[in-house]
């Protein structure tokens, strides 16, 4: 399967007949089953969608409200949107909201937005990664929130940036694959390094499933939108870069004993890593996936006092990952 610009993982038969810069392109008879808006567009500026990007564009009106509405935007409000694609979900934002900066990485698509939006004053394309976006530069200290369709294989570290930036959004509301978007909704028992990551800093929760279907051209896997509250202060007090080096090392292998991986990523002596986990009151033999926020909090604690974490030490960190 081929990792999509916007969340989803393409199968290659959705690709058979794509030809754009050398791929394979969309055929007339596909275009003509698109929804007039699309088909439209995608007639007016020869666009055809790009196999190495992955690119499924939202097609169904009553979802691109849904996820206008749920972003509860007023007229005064700063919006960040990633990736607008064809610019049908950034006219709708520009409706509700003050101002949207459209940040899109395709060059081709950014001008196609610019003229789709032209009617709209309060709206500025960029054309640039969303990885490297000065985001402090651009808004300050305004509160700005963040619309978009993420791409899967860069999920984790563009949650991370906006999580983890000295100007975070006040709201983030997103359009994932239906898996990534379950793991980032888990609680204890099904908690992955994702989960862990997002649930310090927002607060989650799931607003529609979307069907592949809704897209065109449709991805393998379903989708769904979840948003995300900042929380006021991260969700437990702990050191964040030490809290998730134990984090990370923890579910490095996430279907060993934790004795078992904390003891080997962190060169313990025999028998320490669980002596450490029974003066928190984990059971040695529980796994990453079955211990709560607080319970990660207070193991990254105990390691300290321990001398565990030394200085600057990843412990198996590094950032997390969708998976």
């Amino acid at each position: 399967m081929n990792e999509s610009e916007n969340g989803h993982r393409s199968g290659p038969e959705a690709w058979d007949t794509v030809d754009f810069d050398g791929q394979p392109a969309a055929r007339e008879s596909d275009i003509r089953r698109a929804p007039p808006s699309v088909r439209q567009l995608l007639r007016r500026y020869g666009f055809k969608p790009r196999k190495k990007l992955g690119q499924n564009f939202l097609v169904e009106e009553d979802i691109l409200d849904r996820i206008a509405d749920v972003a509860d935007l007023v007229p005064g409000d700063q919006v960040l949107e990633v990736g607008p694609g064809l610019g049908t979900l950034t006219m709708r934002l520009a409706q509700r909201a003050g101002h949207v900066l459209a940040v899109e990485l395709d060059s081709d698509l950014a001008r196609i937005v610019g003229e789709t939006t032209a009617d709209y004053p309060n709206v500025t394309v960029a054309n640039e990664d969303i990885l490297h976006f000065a985001v402090c530069a651009h808004f300050g200290p305004r509160a700005f929130k963040l619309v978009g369709n993420l791409p899967y294989y860069v999920t984790s570290p563009i949650l991370r940036y906006f999580l983890e930036n000295p100007c975070p959004p006040s709201l983030l509301v997103l359009m994932l694959q239906r898996e990534v978007a379950e793991r980032i909704l888990a609680g204890p028992g099904e908690m992955s390094l994702l989960a862990v990551s997002v649930q310090l800093y927002a607060e989650p929760r799931l607003v529609q499933l979307v069907d592949a279907g809704a897209f065109f051209p449709p991805p393998k896997v379903d989708s769904a939108v979840v948003r995300l509250d900042l929380l006021p202060r991260p969700a437990v007090d702990v050191n964040s870069e030490r809290f998730f080096s134990v984090v990370a090392a923890g579910f490095s292998q996430p279907r060993k004993q934790l004795h078992n991986t904390l003891s080997q990523r962190f060169w313990m002596q025999p028998g320490q890593a669980s002596e450490l986990l029974h003066v928190v009151g984990i059971d040695p033999k529980r796994r990453a996936q079955t211990l709560s926020l607080e319970e990660w909090a207070e193991l990254t604690r105990v390691f300290e006092r321990a001398g565990v974490l030394k200085t600057g030490e990843a412990g198996g960190g590094g950032e997390p990952s969708a998976g």
